[in-house]
């Protein structure tokens, strides 16, 4: 929780209660249904917390912005984001039952109002949103391909609408198709910590 409150020192009471609280929730859950690496829960602030959060450094979010978190698993990046955007409309999907009935019981013990969840493939949800977000569910095309159509034309504000993925290593291969058309953000300009030295954030604007 210290790592949080390191980068974000501006956090709300009830934003650092919630931060505080996931420790103890997801080590509960995740005793019972195993949505974060049994190795990997002790790192729980750091590889899955503050990842998701680095896109809070790079995107600020206007009040009713929509935003659909593909292949959310355990919740992420959309729970921690949206303690951090509570004006903000988060809906997580994943087609595994499982973890989405983790999902609700953490969202209902945190009292987020602002978390929708479907159990379901992305390609069944019906609707737009102004931005799709995701942790490396897939390589970059093939995710295009599946989310492109689910995101709303044009631009809320003077930001353009779009797809938010989070991804680490060698890209290059990966994005070279795209041309100019994606942004990279470098994750290491924000954070110092030595698991974000290859994480970076694609943006592909809509």
């Amino acid at each position: 929780m210290d790592l949080i409150l390191q980068h974000f020192p501006e956090l709300s009471e009830l934003q650092k209660s919630q931060y505080s609280q996931l420790e103890n929730l997801y080590g509960f859950w995740n005793r019972k249904i195993n949505v974060i690496s049994r190795k990997d829960i002790e790192h729980l602030y750091e590889h899955h917390v503050l990842h998701s959060l680095s896109i809070a450094k790079f995107f600020k979010f206007d009040p009713f912005t929509t935003i659909l978190d593909v292949g959310t698993g355990g919740g992420f990046p959309g729970i921690p984001l949206a303690i951090f955007f509570p004006s903000v409309n988060f809906t997580l999907i994943d087609s595994i039952g499982k973890k989405i009935y983790v999902v609700n019981e953490i969202v209902k013990s945190l009292n987020l109002k602002n978390v929708n969840t479907i159990c379901s493939r992305v390609e069944n949800v019906e609707g737009q949103f102004n931005f799709i977000i995701s942790r490396a569910v897939t390589d970059f095309h093939t995710f295009i391909k599946w989310t492109k159509n689910k995101v709303l034309p044009g631009s809320l504000n003077s930001q353009p609408n779009g797809i938010i993925y989070l991804k680490g290593g060698d890209l290059e291969n990966e994005l070279k198709t795209f041309n100019q058309k994606v942004i990279v953000y470098y994750i290491p300009k924000v954070f110092n910590e030595k698991f974000f030295e290859t994480k970076k954030i694609i943006f592909y604007p809509c």
